[in-house]
């Protein structure tokens, strides 16, 4: 089999060739298709997370090198092990890569993204960065139906995770306003799911990157904003007569942070979902004053995977902009994706 592996942090991926892997027990063997790739991965070829004034949260001790990147993963089946059972081989199948110990209290109550000792695929174990991908278990592999793999994939992470995000943002009311802000892949799909989920309320996307905008307006969204724009905040709660009912920040910065809060009515809720690194002042009384919550989210559950794919059958959600490149195309992909250079959600396709 070929992959694409990071064999140093930071440096370019670089090509292996090894023997293609034999399930064995209850693992089966994707031949992948189609491979997403998140920002995330990103933050794993570098090493670390940035973190306030320079700062860095160590990743390379987690990391086992050399290592397969990709999480966001499609294909078919090429081979079960003796103890696999359900799937057959050549069905398609999506694989939830956010797999957990599988026998923990957390793993128990349906939140396998939240374990302690994950197994996650493009993490602890090899990813979709190649032309196969082993899986521990069928029930990890979830049927796309009718949703073409480059799309369904996706549904793996920026799907779940924006999923996810918008689940915690609820109730919304009809006259209420949800900000989204950034409209990356994850952010996209978030709006063409809120879109779907709160049809009654109003939909605003902050983004930095004007040529995002068009974007944004094709997944659903009313209003488009620069938030950095001067009197920006106040032009938005004046607009929403006090400020916004929920805010989803997909781009984790200390300024998007700062934006979303500072955007909030009073009761209202400000979601964490982005990585992309900083800090922000928050000032207690305020929070009290305004009585809001902030919250964080982390990617979804195998449900909510489930959920989303099957809420996808009936072609209501509009399709997230894809640029699907060779996968040998794989290290281009970082590097652009590190730059901002990527419109949708990068695809790569062995």
């Amino acid at each position: 089999m070929k992959s694409y592996q990071v064999d140093s942090f930071g440096a370019p991926l670089a090509q292996a060739l090894r023997a293609t892997p034999q399930p064995q027990g209850s693992e089966v063997l994707l031949r992948v298709s189609h491979c997403g790739v998140c920002h995330s991965d990103v933050h794993l070829h570098d090493g670390y997370f940035s973190l306030a004034e320079g700062q860095k949260l160590d990743l390379s001790r987690g990391i086992a090198l050399p290592h397969t990147l990709g999480h966001e993963i499609a294909g078919s089946v090429v081979a079960l092990g003796p103890d696999a059972m359900g799937v057959a081989v050549g069905d398609t199948r999506v694989a939830y890569p956010w797999i957990g110990c599988g026998v923990c209290n957390v793993c128990a109550s349906g939140h396998e993204e939240l374990c302690a000792a994950p197994r996650v695929l493009g993490l602890q174990r090899a990813g979709g960065f190649a032309d196969h991908v082993l899986v521990p278990h069928p029930r990890y592999l979830v049927d796309p139906g009718r949703v073409p793999p480059a799309q369904a994939c996706t549904y793996a992470c920026a799907g779940i995770t924006a999923y996810g995000a918008l689940k915690k943002a609820a109730p919304l009311a009809a006259g209420d306003t949800l900000l989204v802000i950034g409209a990356g892949g994850v952010g996209l799909s978030g709006v063409r799911l809120a879109r779907r989920l709160y049809p009654d309320a109003a939909i605003v996307v902050a983004e930095v990157d004007a040529s995002k905008a068009d974007l944004a307006r094709a997944a659903g969204a009313g209003e488009v904003i620069d938030p950095t724009a001067a009197d920006a905040g106040k032009a938005l709660a004046k607009a929403t007569r006090g400020g916004v009912a929920a805010a989803i920040d997909f781009v984790g910065s200390g300024s998007s942070f700062a934006f979303g809060l500072g955007a909030l009515r009073k009761g209202g809720r400000l979601v964490c979902v982005g990585l992309f690194g900083g800090a922000a002042p928050v000032v207690p009384v305020m929070l009290a004053m305004k009585a809001v919550s902030v919250l964080g989210s982390y990617v979804g559950t195998l449900q909510d995977l489930r959920d989303l794919l099957a809420l996808a059958q009936d072609g209501a959600l509009p399709a997230l902009p894809l640029d699907e490149r060779p996968l040998d195309a794989a290290s281009q992909a970082l590097a652009d994706l590190r730059a901002g250079r990527a419109r949708g959600r990068i695809v790569l396709e062995p």
